[in-house]
């Protein structure tokens, strides 16, 4: 569409919007009203819109859904404040960014009313700005990777703003690029005015007006910022010296890296001008303004990483002396990848700096959009859940295997990547070539595209490979230009055989409408005008190169950017749709914060792609299930009243706590201590070599022996199970867990550590009546065959072996599963008391939320933490699974696996276990990829 048509389009959208319901999801009728009406309104102007394509935009939005976000709360020395203050204080501030988010942004309506309600929330939980005396709160809220986080905390900072906090200061990052593109942000949705020219609302200039400001009909809320958007726009010791705005009037927001130097000019020209001697200490306090501090990627740089005994790193100290320099003080981190903050020790508590940045007094976990691209779509989920289905991964993931030529995976900053682009990233320059020509043809012609290589964390090898990629493009586009020559019907060959092989099945795939099954002749008709805008950029910090999206938003740009550290923390490319990705790192942050590729892709999710190694995405999917279970972990705590400090220690000593940061961000767990209160440690990934299933299955035979030999085993006529009830702990823990050999890479499964802790815990009475359950399936007769997967003899009964999914990700010698449990072997033996009581928690935690449909969730069988809340402390659960080995196992001894779960109940003396992390854990697989400091 030209830029006349795009404009008319947004208008009609604009205009549709207001007569959709603002409280709820709007029906087929009200939309094919409201664009009707809007069609109407956008004529008066003498503009005309396609009616389907604005029809189709309009059912898009109203479809799209987000759950509620939960919560863990510390309500001690808090005053609730928000019911009163929402009638009787002015929130403008935030009227006109909810505005702007509907109308501008065109951000879904339902989208909008989640933002409002957690937004407020989140508001809730802080302290009220105008109450008096000293008080601080700290808060952690969890959102997912590119998944809008800075948008919702505009919108808190405009409620913080609105409520009467008159110093906000965010953090944002520790690059200038990723502050200077935060500033932005923060310009259009609180500022209202392009704080490269203007320092204040007030000043002269309308045409500096941005944002929630440029619109129309809106009123110029006071407010200032010392901070501008250019990339060395931050706060320095010359802003400091010449800044002369008063604080208190009216909302002064600042927009700071976080450097040490930057946060100590700060809090020295606030202290210095609006603070007082305090009379104990002599450091001055500023008493009667409200500070709020919002964190930014609060887990990178703000986390004391110093030994607990020593003084802390530098930047967390800055921080901390920050906040303890106000009297009135709020701070709250913002993270998709918390792991490192539930890490903080909740008791620091240093001489001078005081508390350290735990949340204690909230944490909240945000759910993302129904629209949201994330780790769980791409690599899929399955889901512990019993009322809700596995999340299939999309078909978008291309594995890279010839690269080791070229850039090895272990390489130093000298290496010079050698001969010609590997063909799989040939393959993905393609790919980006076909997806900005496809994004073109479906009339997406001003949009940004961009395509991220991210291959070596080294500045100097960067700058080769954008060398090489930047030859690459010309050499194509030479080629398919020259019209006449062999070259372009090559390409061009190249090219259709990639989009009949890979893109067009890929479209089917997603439920887009047949206007954008696009024919080749579409695509190909736009393919040379798609090449012309191409960019290759480095970004880095050796590179001059920037990513002026800001500046190029009429006309769009397509940018190639090969970078590495800076492109893996916060900051945003726009248009993302092919990413080439090698670099490999095995804590769960940093990978996850790698995937830039996550986000929101509207019109055009079936172009995006991802070039990276089958371990890599192995990887992910790992990480996907474990981020996933620690938000559901928030969701469960929530139910059962936890605080965070009583949720980090649950976290911190957790079996599940382990191999996902980095050392030095997790130093209090250099010593570890584990607890499997209240877990449910279960294997879904089996050693197929060494002789481990063989192993495994003598061991389980043993094991049933021994029980035998105590009592005949109760037998399930159904099912053919063998139950032992009554098992002393030292039998489980002795005959089974010693000598079970679990897979290497299952970090999260520890026989080991298991066996000792049900040691410890039965010196202390608890864990020492034990169920024992070899679980077995029912044949089934079809068409006159029985149905089995085999059957394997146990104590002299035939149990039929059960049958598992498996994940999707073949590794050679490794067979992963989604999971072994079946959910509902879990309560076998519960009392019937235990079972109803387990149902209604469970049942209670699903309220509110939704089915990934969007309908209600109402689960029939007793889960997770509900579930074993119910047991009491001498009642474990040990199931163990006898699996029929997978087909595809490219070995012709098909010996059982065997497979565990265990369902602990939760200890009320939380006996927990000590390690010494790089003794044990470590040597027993862990395998963590502790990098050097980049040099970037």
């Amino acid at each position: 569409m030209s830029t006349v048509e795009d404009e008319a389009f947004s208008h009609a959208v604009t205009a549709a919007l207001m007569f959709l319901p603002g409280d709820r999801q709007a029906t087929p009728e009200e939309v094919e009203k409201a664009t009707d009406m809007a069609i109407s309104v956008v004529s008066l102007k003498g503009m005309t819109v396609d009616r389907e394509l604005l029809a189709k935009s309009l059912e898009a939005k109203t479809n799209v859904y987000q759950e509620d976000s939960a919560a863990l709360h510390n309500s001690e020395g808090h005053v609730p404040w928000l019911a009163d203050a929402k009638g009787e204080r002015d929130w403008a501030f935030w009227d006109r960014y909810n505005r702007y988010l509907k109308t501008v942004v065109g951000m879904p309506p339902q989208v909008v009313r989640a933002i409002d309600r957690s937004t407020e929330e989140v508001l809730g939980e802080l302290e009220d700005p105008r109450r008096p005396g000293r008080w601080r709160r700290t808060g952690l809220v969890i959102g997912q990777v590119q998944s809008g986080k800075t948008g919702q905390y505009i919108g808190l900072a405009t409620k913080a703003a609105d409520a009467g906090y008159r110093l906000i200061v965010v953090f944002a990052g520790i690059h200038n690029d990723l502050r200077s593109q935060t500033q932005l942000r923060i310009d259009e949705g609180l500022l209202g005015f392009d704080t490269q020219y203007q320092l204040r609302s007030d000043q002269e200039g309308a045409n500096r007006k941005i944002g929630v400001g440029a619109m129309s009909h809106v009123d110029q809320l006071p407010v200032a910022s010392l901070t501008n958007s250019a990339e060395k726009g931050d706060f320095d010791r010359r802003t400091a010296a010449k800044a002369n705005l008063p604080i208190g009037g009216f909302p002064i927001v600042l927009v700071v890296k976080k450097h040490r130097r930057i946060i100590d000019y700060l809090r020295t020209w606030v202290t210095e001008v609006h603070g007082e001697a305090d009379p104990q200490t002599g450091r001055k306090i500023v008493r009667d303004i409200p500070l709020f501090v919002i964190d930014d990627e609060a887990d990178n740089a703000s986390i004391n990483t110093a030994d607990p005994d020593s003084e802390p790193t530098k930047i967390n100290e800055a921080i901390r002396k920050l906040v303890n320099s106000f009297d009135k003080a709020s701070y709250v981190g913002y993270t998709a990848t918390p792991f490192a903050n539930i890490y903080v020790d909740s008791e620091a508590d240093h001489d001078v700096l005081g508390e350290d940045l735990f949340p204690h007094s909230f944490i909240r976990a945000l759910r993302a959009p129904s629209n949201y691209l994330g780790p769980e779509r791409l690599f899929g989920l399955r889901v512990r859940d019993e009322d809700e289905d596995d999340i299939e991964p999309l078909p978008l993931v291309e594995h890279v295997t010839d690269t080791a030529a070229w850039i090895p995976d272990k390489h130093k900053s000298s290496w010079v990547p050698s001969g010609d682009l590997p063909p799989s990233l040939r393959q993905a320059i393609h790919s980006f070539v076909l997806t900005c020509a496809a994004r073109r043809a479906r009339g997406q012609v001003h949009k940004h595209n961009s395509m991220l290589v991210h291959v070596t964390r080294f500045t100097a090898v960067q700058g080769h490979v954008r060398d090489q990629v930047d030859d690459y493009v010309r050499f194509l586009s030479e080629s398919l230009r020259d019209r006449y020559g062999s070259a372009s019907r090559t390409c061009l060959a190249e090219l259709r055989a990639l989009w009949d092989s890979n893109f067009v099945p890929t479209t089917e795939y997603f439920p887009v409408d047949e206007a954008e099954r696009l024919s080749w002749d579409a695509v190909a008709e736009e393919i040379i005008p798609a090449l012309l805008k191409f960019q290759v950029k480095a970004i880095n910090g050796a590179a001059k190169d920037i990513l002026d999206y800001y500046e190029n938003r009429h006309k769009g740009l397509s940018i190639i950017a090969i970078g590495g550290e800076k492109l893996s923390r916060g900051l945003t490319l726009e248009g993302l749709s092919v990413s080439y990705y090698l670099r490999a790192s095995k804590t769960y942050d940093t990978l996850l914060q790698m995937g830039r590729w996550f986000g929101y892709r509207p019109g055009y999710e079936d172009l995006c792609r991802l070039y990276t190694t089958p371990t890599l995405e192995s990887a992910y999917a790992e990480i996907t299930a474990a981020t996933d279970e620690l938000r559901r972990d928030v969701e469960e705590m929530s139910v059962l009243g936890l605080t965070p400090r009583e949720f980090g220690l649950k976290v911190r000593t957790s079996s599940l706590g382990l191999a996902i940061t980095a050392a030095n961000k997790m130093r209090q767990g250099t010593r570890v201590r584990l607890s499997y209160s209240g877990e449910l440690p279960e294997t879904t990934i089996f050693n197929l070599q060494d002789g481990t299933p063989r192993n495994n299955l003598d061991n389980l035979r043993s094991f049933a022996g021994t029980l035998t030999s105590l009592s005949a085993p109760e037998v399930d006529p159904k099912s053919g199970s063998l139950t032992w009830k009554n098992v002393p702990p030292e039998i489980v823990a002795a005959g089974f867990f010693d000598r079970y050999q679990a897979a290497k890479e299952a970090h999260r499964v520890r026989p080991k550590f298991i066996a000792d802790y049900v040691r410890k815990c039965a010196a202390y009475g608890e864990l020492t009546d034990w169920t024992v359950r070899v679980v077995g399936v029912k044949s089934r007769q079809l068409a006159g065959t029985v149905d089995n997967a085999g059957t394997v003899d146990i104590a002299g009964h035939s149990v039929a072996l059960v049958t598992r999914q498996e994940s999707g990700r073949k590794t050679a010698g490794r067979h992963t599963i989604k999971r072994v449990l079946s959910p509902r072997d879990e309560s076998i033996d519960l009392e019937e008391g235990q079972k109803e009581r387990a149902l209604a928690a469970t049942k209670k935690a699903a309220e509110g939320s939704k089915r990934r449909d969007g309908s209600p969730r109402n689960p029939t069988t007793a889960t997770g933490t509900p579930l074993r809340f119910q047991r009491r402390p001498d009642q474990p659960l040990l199931l163990i699974y006898p699996l029929a080995r997978p087909k595809s196992t490219d070995t012709t001894d098909q010996v059982p696996l065997v497979g565990f779960a265990v369902s602990f109940p939760f200890s009320k003396r939380q006996i927990k276990t000590e390690y010494v992390v790089n003794d044990v854990w470590w040597k027993q697989g862990a395998d963590l990829d502790i990098e050097e400091e980049d040099d970037e």
